[in-house]
């Protein structure tokens, strides 16, 4: 499917973040994506996931949330992968940045992996309008903490089913959750999703759940 495709710097807070956007043509909706811990906008599986929601037919942001000189510090100390709260504010500015300059019009999801879907998570609960689905990707939803009981968006958890520290820390958050929320479970899976097939689960069933709940814009 024919899509335009280019790196972008965006402004969050003080820092500029850099992100890959793809929108295709008539996309039906735009996915905004928050990598886990100490990956970036180049994780092999999220970029995997990106490119076949692109093929089906949704634009995606791959995005930094650290700046170049915040992943040194981190890659020494591994506290900034853990600070949520500037996660989140990141991730949340990047929504407004999609929604008034590059995706105005079009229906918006988060998509986050690790510790990125509970940034994920408290961007839809503080952009309820905004946001219209989560999808969550062997997540830790609880750092989001107080966040969850304000989430709106219908809410996909997808974990591994051998990953079962993970998957009770998902049913949990799933209980605290308001709105609609699936915890769905592959079976056999590990936490990165590396078995054969895996991870082209994760693609399917994210797929269905957008599609499901972005709607294409009216008119």
């Amino acid at each position: 499917m024919p899509a335009d495709h280019r790196t972008v710097r965006l402004p969050a807070g003080t820092v500029e973040l850099t992100g890959d956007l793809t929108v295709p043509r008539q996309a039906a909706g735009t996915v905004l994506f928050a990598h886990g811990s100490g990956s970036s906008r180049h994780s092999p599986r999220n970029q995997r996931v990106a490119a076949a929601l692109q093929q089906a037919g949704f634009g995606t942001l791959l995005l930094d949330l650290l700046t170049a000189d915040e992943e040194r510090i981190d890659e020494r100390t591994r506290e900034l992968r853990f600070d949520i709260p500037l996660l989140a504010g990141r991730l949340t500015a990047a929504a407004d940045w999609l929604g008034a300059e590059e995706a105005a019009g079009l229906p918006l999801a988060a998509f986050g992996a690790s510790t990125g879907a509970a940034a994920a998570l408290i961007t839809a609960a503080d952009r309820p309008d905004v946001v219209r689905a989560v999808v969550s990707r062997g997540g830790r939803p609880d750092l989001a903490g107080e966040a969850l009981a304000r989430v709106r968006a219908p809410a996909l958890l997808l974990v591994g089913g051998a990953d079962e520290q993970v998957l009770a820390l998902n049913r949990a958050s799933a209980a605290r959750l308001p709105g609609v929320s699936e915890v769905s479970v592959v079976p056999g899976a590990t936490h990165l999703f590396p078995e054969p097939g895996a991870l082209e689960q994760v693609v399917e069933q994210t797929i269905a759940w957008l599609r499901r709940w972005l709607p294409p814009p009216a008119g």
